[in-house]
């Protein structure tokens, strides 16, 4: 791969077409465009580990952006393990074992083109750990509210997050994480074409396990969910 070379269609840069250049706005919309063409570029391989970014006035001028607005977008990826900056080394696209690829906005990045079969089986791998266990809480903690909130997102055929089923402070770290990782699987799946089956049930048998407080059911019908909807997204992908 050619180092150095911008994203494709990337903030303000000229696709041949005639495109519009990027509005100046706010600074922290514009830098954070930046960052989002730049974060989809690593993830998808356009940039390899190891590659070196051009510099930040070249890339400013092919960007036809502010070199602030660069640099802030560089600090971004930068928190995110993506990069980092050295004097006169330049901006590094890190290995990928340095990404925090749980960051929600990194997990939206991977999954805006064709992710990686093995990163999604890892993300369901995690699921596979997490959800079960909350599921097992969820069932000895609820209470009539937590239920109605949750009967209330089957009927919307929408996820209850971890937040909602666990009444545990630490879980509650991984509540971003974790619910952007079954958002963008669950969104996947199903972008591709129709789903083999009806995933609605699946979710109604942890529900009915939840309400009865069986701890047990609940936990071995997460576990369930987790492995049909991996099923399923392997099967979207031709897996």
């Amino acid at each position: 791969m050619e180092q150095g070379k911008p994203p494709g269609n990337g903030a303000g840069a000229d696709n041949g077409g005639g495109a519009a250049k990027p509005t100046r706005g706010p600074g922290r919309r514009l830098h954070g465009a930046i960052a989002h063409k730049l974060g989809m570029a690593i993830l998808s391989g356009q940039y390899q580990p190891g590659d070196t970014l051009s510099g930040e006035v070249a890339f400013a001028e092919e960007l036809e952006v502010s070199r602030s607005a660069y640099r802030e977008a560089i600090q971004v990826l930068t928190a995110k393990g993506l990069v980092e900056s050295r004097p006169k080394a330049g901006t590094r696209v890190l290995p990928r074992n340095r990404w925090n690829l749980l960051d929600p906005e990194v997990l939206a990045w991977a999954f805006a083109g064709e992710p990686d079969i093995q990163f999604v089986r890892d993300l369901f791998e995690l699921r596979a750990i997490v959800e079960p266990a909350a599921a097992r809480l969820a069932a000895m903690r609820r209470d009539k509210e937590d239920l109605r909130i949750m009967k209330d997102a089957l009927t919307a055929m929408r996820r209850h997050t971890l937040a909602t089923e666990t009444r545990n402070d630490a879980l509650l770290t991984l509540t971003a994480s974790i619910g952007a990782a079954v958002n963008w699987t669950t969104q996947f799946k199903q972008r591709a074409r129709a789903l083999p089956r009806n995933p609605i049930p699946d979710h109604v048998r942890v529900y009915d396990a939840i309400a009865a407080g069986d701890p047990v059911a609940a936990a071995e019908a997460m576990g369930v969910l987790v492995d049909l909807a991996l099923e399923d997204t392997a099967s979207t992908m031709g897996r």
